[in-house]
């Protein structure tokens, strides 16, 4: 049975023009699902997820919504016959470090907010609800509410596989703050953890050298018997990111997987998602 030919299933990824939910949304489509993205700008800037700079054939077969994910009510119509929901938003730093990336910023800037979000300091509109508190928890929690409320059998939060030094501690703490909320007042949702290390693609050149120094050091580290630990995400090896889009996917399609998913276990599924793609 091929991807197209299995029974379709529709689901809602919130944060779905973002670079990891980008590629969530494509893997979905390329099961021949149907697919709602909410974001609060609609469809993505394509030259911030796409080698290419412009909108691939698939996005066509996205709807790309425009939603408030503190409003539900920006967003309860999109929730209708939902096989699952997926949130893939969030923060790292609690300043805008994501036009570093994306390459549209110098790295100096990038660490003069680093060093202001330490310090407490956010700058710009909207920058007071861009704490881990309001895109990494509430956020999150709002949508499993409202997923369980109309009887969507599965949530899939995007975690994280651990810190690092250069990360605040808040960050991995607001992630398992959240995954231990889900788990306690929705007892009755699947909810799935997928816990990636650090994600990186061609489409965001300064993820790259990033990503060959995590390769470096995970070898090390394993050389080492572990000595690297410390590091946490730094001595991981990191993932590209449509490889976690896959898995993501496959985890939904998947009824056995619950819980938290691991980097190992992303790379598995990811495997088991293309294989059917195949076939």
């Amino acid at each position: 049975m091929t991807a197209t030919t299995a029974v379709a299933k529709r689901i809602v990824v919130a944060g779905g023009s973002g670079f990891l939910g980008a590629r969530i949304c494509q893997s979905a489509v390329a099961r021949g699902w149907e697919v709602v993205s909410l974001s609060r700008h609609g469809e993505p800037t394509w030259d911030t997820v796409s080698p290419s700079g412009q909108a691939p054939r698939w996005a066509q077969k996205v709807e790309w919504a425009k939603a408030d994910l503190l409003d539900p009510s920006s967003y309860r119509e999109y929730l209708k016959n939902v096989s699952a929901v997926v949130h893939s938003m969030g923060i790292i730093l609690e300043a805008d470090y994501k036009g570093i990336l994306q390459g549209k910023e110098s790295p100096i800037t990038g660490i003069q907010k680093m060093v202001g979000s330490f310090a407490g300091v956010t700058t710009g509109p909207g920058k007071s609800q861009m704490t881990y508190r309001t895109m990494n928890t509430e956020s999150a929690i709002s949508l499993a509410k409202k997923t369980t409320e109309e009887n969507i059998p599965t949530f899939v939060y995007i975690s994280a596989s651990s810190g690092a030094p250069i990360i605040p501690q808040g960050y991995i703490l607001s992630k398992r703050e959240t995954e231990s909320s889900i788990m306690s007042m929705f007892p009755n949702l699947r909810s799935i953890f997928v816990r990636p290390t650090f994600m990186y693609d061609s489409s965001r050149r300064l993820s790259l050298p990033i990503a060959v120094g995590g390769m470096i050091a995970s070898e090390v580290n394993l050389l080492t018997g572990g000595k690297l630990s410390a590091l946490g995400s730094m001595a991981e090896k990191p993932l590209k990111v449509s490889v976690v889009g896959e898995a993501v996917v496959e985890s939904i399609d998947d009824g056995d997987v619950d819980g938290v998913v691991s980097p190992k276990k992303i790379e598995d599924l990811a495997t088991k998602g293309w294989r059917k793609t195949m076939l």
